[in-house]
């Protein structure tokens, strides 16, 4: 088993920024991809960007040039810049990783945008 556990959601302005962090722990064998998905109310969960151990990304159309993912693999930890925030990035934000075969999921960040 792998535990995700995120953190650095909040309350933040329209063009305001966050940095959201997500932390692996347990049996670790990989981490061969990690990415954060996110979900809107209404709205299906969707990526927002992705990972792998060798540095390649991954984003969604809608937030390139504004957001930033990274990894530090010395901590298995993932993170994601998020700059130039907007009202319709208001969503909760979950960690995701694919370890050695197996999908796992954090508990979700709630990030909100006011306008």
């Amino acid at each position: 088993q792998v535990q995700l556990v995120e953190s650095g959601g909040g309350l933040v302005q329209d063009g305001g920024s966050l940095r959201l962090s997500c932390a692996a722990s347990g049996s670790i064998l990989s981490l061969d991809v990690m990415g954060w998905y996110r979900q809107a109310p209404g709205k299906q969960r969707e990526l927002v960007a992705s990972v792998t151990s060798g540095g390649n990304t991954n984003y969604a159309d809608s937030v390139k040039g504004r957001f930033s993912i990274s990894r530090d693999n010395a901590k298995n930890t993932m993170y994601l810049q998020m700059n130039s925030l907007k009202p319709e990035d208001t969503a909760i934000y979950y960690c995701n990783v694919f370890n050695a075969g197996y999908i796992y999921w954090g508990q979700g960040t709630q990030v909100t945008v006011s306008s």
